[in-house]
């Protein structure tokens, strides 16, 4: 077994009002940022898994990340091993 290290990234989908991601940036005009048009609020999960290979490692990542990490009625996700500079878009 191997210990692989990897990142889920969960977004709205873009269909999905964002009051949180809209909230902020009407706040960046109140601390005199300007230029900000759009701004969405994520979330960034950290993982480590043990697998005897880097596909392995990937299935089950995708089994947690549809099942348990995002809401897939509006929510979309990311994947990215540490080692990558590549992300797997779902």
């Amino acid at each position: 077994m191997s210990l692989f290290k990897a990142r889920v990234f969960v977004h709205l989908r873009p269909s999905v009002l964002d009051p949180a991601g809209e909230a902020t940036r009407s706040a960046t005009k109140r601390l005199g940022i300007e230029g900000v048009t759009q701004l969405r609020i994520g979330k960034s999960i950290e993982i480590e898994i043990d697998a005897l290979n880097k596909e392995e490692a990937r299935s089950k990542i995708q089994l947690m990340s549809d099942r348990l990490l995002a809401n897939p009625v509006i929510e979309d996700w990311t994947l990215e091993f540490k080692d990558d500079q590549k992300a797997l878009a779902i």
